[in-house]
């Protein structure tokens, strides 16, 4: 099992696609971080979408099937907006009809005021009610020219570029960006030494 929070990457800018990127590509291959229901729940807990302390319970494997299905419809219609394409929002929106909650204000410790939704959880696709909405909001006002897919070949991770300049080209410095610095410091010094 994940060691939930850490375990997982944070690193898109949006909700919707860090649910994408729970595959990613490593060595090995594909690397799926959602194998059990369980996961999903450290994944609903780690981006703040389910209070930690909550422990939701369904028929075994059922949270699983529905996350999968809904992170392949997300999937699917990012890249239908990236390429400009009509989107088939029927899947989608099958996810946001199960979606039922209630709106409360909060105050919180310091006294500063919150508005909070609270989803109701009895099935499956309530519990991921928050990020199919996460996703339709992307779908429906995020500026798609900032959507981007890592531009390392080897890579399959999505992010918003939030950056000021707009210019992010990589997943992650750490991970894709500093591989692609490696590879081009060993081309120059090949190149330098006349191989």
């Amino acid at each position: 099992m994940l060691a939930p929070a850490q375990a997982f990457l944070q690193i898109a800018d949006d909700p919707a696609l860090d649910f994408l990127n729970t595959v990613a590509r490593n060595e090995s291959g594909l690397y799926e971080y959602l194998e059990t229901d369980s996961d999903v729940i450290a994944w609903l807990q780690a981006m703040e979408f389910l209070d930690a302390k909550e422990q939701p319970s369904f028929r075994k494997g059922a949270l699983l099937n529905a996350a999968r299905s809904l992170r392949d419809t997300i999937r699917k219609l990012v890249i239908q907006k990236k390429d400009g394409k009509r989107l088939d929002v029927a899947a989608l929106n099958s996810f946001l009809d199960h979606a039922r909650y209630h709106v409360n204000l909060v105050r919180r410790a310091h006294g500063q005021l919150d508005v909070v939704h609270n989803y109701d959880r009895a099935s499956p696709e309530q519990l991921l009610a928050p990020v199919a909405q996460a996703a339709a909001e992307l779908l429906a006002t995020g500026d798609f020219e900032l959507v981007r897919k890592c531009e390392s070949e080897d890579c399959i991770l999505w992010f918003y570029d939030r950056t000021k300049a707009h210019r992010r080209r990589w997943c992650s410095m750490a991970m894709c960006g500093n591989r692609h610095k490696v590879a081009n410091f060993r081309a120059r010094q090949k190149y330098a030494a006349g191989e």
